[in-house]
């Protein structure tokens, strides 16, 4: 459904704007974003993955100082795993790669502790995304990176070392794959930092030859039928992969394999507005994920259809509640209907509200000209 009114517009802007609010009043003092304030499985913890997206948005909307503060977190993160870090790249240049359980978490809590119970941790593509995310934000807003380099050298080093190794995707599940999503923010990240002026000219050299290495796998073996795929080696799309359209921008979105990409995400994911996972979703019974719609929406305004975009931002506002949040998920056009008790069962209600859910309202709204990013100083508190 095309929007053709200016009430219409003026609702969706205002959900953006009360969206950033709630993102900046629920940001710890440390600069963490919480996934959920109350879902039992997230309650605490903050994702370099989600996070960096949550700050990509709130830096577009012009929230300048909440983005800087999670970028400042992420930075302490990586310092207090130097020697961590630092272990894992000489354990894989004497080609002896220590084990998946000896990696950098995918989650923190707020206070930078790793947790006690259990997780599906060893994932790369938080640390390209919160790279990308932060030099787009200083590029963005005219700041200097200089708060974030040490960080930024540390992912660089820790990405160099694991990126091309099978980790856990997006959604935590196929642990063995190589995941097309993740390369994309892997690539990202390594682009940007490449061209950030941080790297000592080996280091830069280093991650451009890696990004093109990752691009070329997914050249060679991560599409099918003219779309990129799930993971190298699938013939099956996932939503996540409309972030490589964008906004991460691995993928143009007007190239053939763009175009192709979001359309197969579209036919094949895509039902009303409401975006799926992928075809095999049975958690919470495979629902449809408002910030996955707002990731395809980003794909079509950067291919030019501004009416695609404008539909599924629409369709995303209508998953508020009457708290005027947005959830992960809601149980229109379940794929797995009989799998969503046993989920109801084991963590209760579906995370509502959903930062990440927010921040790609937000992200698509600012896109769309629908919300108008604040107005800030470049002057921040380091």
């Amino acid at each position: 459904m095309t929007i053709t009114t200016s009430s219409d517009l003026d609702q969706l802007a205002d959900l953006a704007a009360r969206s950033v609010a709630l993102i900046e009043s629920l940001q710890h003092a440390g600069g963490a974003y919480p996934a959920s304030p109350t879902f039992s499985a997230y309650q605490g913890y903050s994702w370099f993955r989600d996070g960096a997206f949550i700050a990509d948005g709130m830096s577009a909307a012009g929230a300048v100082e909440s983005a800087s503060r999670f970028f400042d977190w992420c930075s302490r993160m990586l310092d207090q795993r130097r020697d961590r870090i630092a272990e894992i790249v000489a354990a894989e240049a004497a080609g002896t790669p220590l084990p998946d359980d000896r990696m950098l978490a995918t989650r923190f809590t707020f206070d930078g502790d790793e947790g006690d119970d259990d997780w599906w941790d060893f994932q790369t593509d938080g640390y390209g995304t919160w790279v990308w995310a932060c030099i787009a934000h200083a590029e963005r807003h005219g700041l200097g990176l200089d708060r974030w380099a040490d960080g930024i050298r540390l992912s660089v080093d820790y990405l160099l070392a694991t990126w091309s190794r099978p980790c856990y995707d997006w959604w935590e599940e196929h642990a063995a794959e190589t995941h097309v999503s993740t390369l994309g923010c892997v690539i990202a990240g390594l682009e940007a930092a490449a061209r950030s002026g941080l790297l000592t000219a080996d280091s830069a050299a280093a991650a451009s030859s890696a990004a093109a290495s990752a691009r070329g796998l997914i050249a060679d073996r991560g599409t099918h039928d003219g779309h990129v795929s799930k993971w190298l080696g699938s013939t099956a799309v996932d939503g996540s992969l409309a972030a490589v359209i964008a906004p991460l921008g691995v993928v143009e979105a007007t190239s053939p394999l763009g175009l192709a990409s979001i359309r197969a995400i579209e036919t094949q994911l895509s039902v009303n507005g409401g975006v799926h996972r992928y075809l095999l979703d049975t958690f919470y019974g495979g629902g449809q994920w408002p910030l996955l719609s707002c990731f395809l929406g980003l794909a079509h305004a950067r291919a030019g259809d501004r009416d695609a975009a404008l539909h599924l931002l629409t369709w995303a506002s209508r998953t508020e509640t009457d708290e005027g949040f947005l959830p992960e998920q809601v149980p229109d056009h379940l794929l797995a209907p009989e799998r969503r008790d046993e989920w109801l069962e084991r963590w209760g209600p579906v995370a509502t509200p959903l930062l990440w859910s927010h921040a790609m309202f937000v992200r698509l709204a600012v896109e769309l000209d629908v919300l108008q990013p604040m107005t800030h100083s470049a002057e921040v508190s380091a």
